[in-house]
């Protein structure tokens, strides 16, 4: 009897543990993942006149394929050097560049083609390629048709612009970098200056478009996009050009970096809902600005310059850089020892002047107006460098102004 009842013991133990061990199991169990979301470039290949040619497309990391939302797209087009068959070489410079340092900025589902070498994308069988690719793309992702843009840069930009006189019905918008219409490798069709530049706006009408060039363009002479902005201009057309002072032809780092490009392109549509959008429009607009390389310079006291002056670590204490001046200009020493000078943009903000548009040295300082730190800015990220405190007489500090 004491066996027995020893037995149903030890068993409804086991039953019990095991029953908690399943309860267990089953609350800490994670939920099924996900399944996995294509997003970002993908490799695509596409059959065109019985060859095989491969190319990418561009996927927002919101994308969602069941979710039935008509998304924009871009069809851009690359330059001669990314010229392959292997097709990602048109993904390292312009559009897709910016794609990768500022993928929030552009909410598009983008079709990147590659043109073969030795072609060009005049050529006719290029254009319908490029053209094939995006229907293909179009169709799979179901885009919105009325939100469909087309840009390019340099050989791209000239395949642009024969994509815009063939197809003026298909582009919401187009934006061109460092592009035109007289081919650097047919350099007979300068010999009609006088009038092809007319076909070009007679077939584009209305639709908006957006130039970018260096003003020392040594490859794509600057005159090809003034000669565009021109006529679009005399015939009523809606046209922005962008000149950037001092650049040769890469013009396409800036353009494509410009925060306000791609909210351009959103802003326009091939079939406004809104009539009063529509006729805005139709409406005439001409814009031709000269962008600067860099801010204007003010020249600061060297009283004002010696506030700045001392050695900064950055978040982890590590040396960032040591701040010096010489005479009325003020330097920068990072911890490889390489000096850079720097301009000031106002009494808070320096510049690079041989560096990157968009980098900022920013001033902080405390409510006495001593400076604390600096924050170190380009488009992409910040650091914070904290002004190193000194020690006098065993006691830290603030570096006195």
């Amino acid at each position: 009897m004491r066996l027995l009842t020893a037995c149903l013991i030890l068993a409804s133990g086991f039953l019990s543990a095991s029953a908690g061990s399943s309860a267990l199991a089953e609350g800490s169990s994670k939920p099924k993942p996900l399944p996995l979301q294509e997003t970002g470039f993908l490799n695509r290949r596409i059959e065109f006149h019985g060859v095989t040619y491969r190319f990418q497309v561009y996927l927002p990391e919101e994308f969602r394929r069941d979710d039935k939302k008509p998304w924009p797209m871009v069809l851009f087009l690359h330059g001669r050097g990314e010229r392959g068959a292997e097709g990602m070489w048109q993904t390292q410079i312009g559009l897709p560049l910016s794609l990768r340092d500022h993928p929030e900025r552009w909410p598009f589902v983008i079709v990147l083609p590659q043109c073969p070498y030795p072609n060009f994308w005049t050529d006719p069988d290029m254009l319908t390629l490029a053209m094939t690719e995006l229907d293909q793309e179009q169709e799979e992702f179901h885009t919105d048709p009325d939100r469909t843009y087309l840009t390019g840069l340099s050989m791209g930009g000239y395949g642009a612009w024969e994509l815009a006189k063939l197809y003026p019905k298909r582009w919401a918008a187009i934006a061109i970098a460092s592009g035109g219409i007289f081919w650097s490798y047919a350099p007979e069709r300068w010999l009609e200056a006088a009038t092809l530049p007319n076909d070009y706006v007679r077939a584009v009408g209305h639709t908006p478009v957006w130039l970018f060039h260096g003003s020392d363009d040594p490859v794509v002479p600057p005159k090809e996009s003034e000669m565009m902005f021109a006529a679009l201009k005399a015939n009523g057309g809606n046209v922005r050009l962008w000149v950037y002072q001092g650049l040769q032809h890469d013009s396409w780092s800036r353009a494509f970096n410009e925060q306000e490009l791609p909210h351009w392109l959103l802003m326009h549509r091939l079939n406004p809902p809104d009539p009063n959008q529509a006729n805005q429009a139709a409406q005439p607009f001409a814009e031709r600005m000269v962008i600067p390389m860099h801010p204007v310079a003010v020249r600061l006291t060297t009283a004002a310059l010696d506030l700045i002056v001392g050695d900064y670590h950055d978040a982890a204490g590590h040396p960032a850089a040591t701040i010096f001046r010489q005479g009325d200009q003020l330097f920068e020493r990072d911890p490889h020892g390489q000096v850079t000078g720097l301009e000031a943009e106002s009494p808070a903000s320096f510049f690079y002047p041989l560096g990157g548009y968009w980098t900022r040295l920013l001033v902080e300082r405390d409510t006495t107006g001593h400076v604390t730190g600096l924050i170190f800015r380009d488009d992409r990220h910040e650091e914070r460098w904290e002004r190193k405190r000194v020690t006098v007489a065993k006691k830290d500090v603030s570096f006195k102004q």
